[in-house]
């Protein structure tokens, strides 16, 4: 054979070969496109199935606790219920006056606080035009201002015009019950339906796919939670008035990965700023900066160890994906869909490499050993 019959060859190979991915690339996007719309057109049934399940992973395990115990499934399922309210009510009734009495001041001392640092930035050593800062200062003054409204507009127009909040409050307590008393029957099912092979292995994933969903929202309370005691206690010390709220704003601003932190934070060196003066809100600063290098280094990586092994990059796309398309909700839920897709993922590729010979010393179990369903794990 000829060099160039060899080279032609070697050609027409390479291009039969991008020829088969274009292919794939497109069928793959055009996959995307109708996932993304049937998601778009149904999220008002998908959103408080989504929120059900986030609910459900959390109070799982005490009912899990309790059904082994003996408790029937009902009324383990009530029993943790009913607990879990009478804890969110009683915190609810002891933070709730003070955050409600204290947005507007939240609000004005914010703004408050970026009129003083523009001043700064105009008057200090940096000698920046005030018209070069009018427009980005104002702008963020608006939002700030109007960001309870925006929060609340943002939730309803996810839950969709047509259907009340009550309704889906209702709807989500209803299937977290379902969740938490059924759930454990549901892998199985999924086994006897799908046979020995593919059930095994949607009970693998799916199992694998819960435990991280789980451990991600246990994790993320319980680092949002010591966050917010931490700062609060900074505050209160350096004897800011709206200490209380700024906490209860950190703590629900830990949810929303790296975007909640820097929000939060900003916000309660800003309202310093404001209340105590500039000594007070770099110590602010610092309080903030440790307890968010902290986070990041120690807490998270320790709670939640390798279940997530999402890159920050990866966390900070999803939840400005999730932000744009669904508002405050899709913002939080947008970390533990790609978890979940990570986890298929990586379900998927360890199966790939068996197939080729090549396995992990830190694999799951091999193809004909699916593993464990909820309900043998309870």
């Amino acid at each position: 054979m000829s060099s160039s019959s060899a080279r032609d060859r070697v050609v027409d190979h390479g291009f039969s070969v991008l020829q088969k991915w274009g292919i794939r690339i497109v069928v793959y996007a055009a996959a995307a496109v109708v996932l993304g719309w049937v998601i778009g057109h149904t999220w008002m049934v998908l959103y408080p199935v989504a929120m059900a399940l986030v609910v459900a992973t959390v109070l799982q395990p005490p009912v899990g606790f309790l059904r082994r115990h003996g408790w029937p499934d009902a009324l383990a399922a009530v029993a943790v219920m009913l607990s879990f309210f009478a804890l969110i009510s009683a915190l609810v009734a002891v933070i709730a006056p003070q955050v409600a009495g204290q947005a507007d001041d939240v609000a004005e001392g914010a703004s408050d606080g970026l009129q003083q640092v523009r001043e700064w930035l105009v008057t200090g050593p940096f000698e920046v035009t005030d018209g070069q800062i009018t427009n980005a200062i104002s702008a963020v003054q608006d939002k700030i201002q109007d960001s309870a409204t925006q929060i609340g507009s943002g939730v309803f127009s996810t839950i969709g015009v047509a259907t009340s909040v009550i309704v889906n409050i209702v709807l989500i307590l209803v299937l977290t019950f379902f969740f938490m008393k059924d759930g454990h029957k549901f892998l199985p099912w999924i086994r006897s339906i799908g046979g020995a092979n593919v059930g095994g292995h949607l009970t693998e994933l799916l199992t694998r796919i819960w435990n991280t969903l789980g451990g991600f929202i246990r994790a993320q309370t319980i680092v949002a939670a010591i966050d917010a005691v931490i700062i609060g206690l900074g505050l209160i010390i350096l004897d800011v008035p709206l200490a209380v709220p700024l906490a209860v704003i950190t703590f629900f601003g830990g949810y929303i990965p790296i975007v909640g932190a820097f929000v939060s934070g900003a916000l309660a060196v800003l309202v310093t700023l404001v209340t105590n003066g500039w000594q007070e809100a770099l110590i602010a600063l610092a309080i903030v900066v440790a307890v968010q290098q902290l986070e990041g280094n120690v807490l998270s990586p320790w709670l939640q160890g390798k279940s997530m092994n999402l890159h920050a990059a990866i966390i900070l796309l999803s939840v400005t994906a999730g932000s744009s398309m669904f508002g405050i909700t899709g913002a939080f839920l947008a970390v533990p869909a790609a978890a979940a897709v990570a986890e298929t993922l990586r379900y998927l590729l360890e199966r790939v490499d068996r197939e080729a010979g090549v396995v992990p010393e830190d694999a799951g179990p091999p193809l004909d050993e699916p593993g464990k369903p909820v309900a043998e794990q309870d």
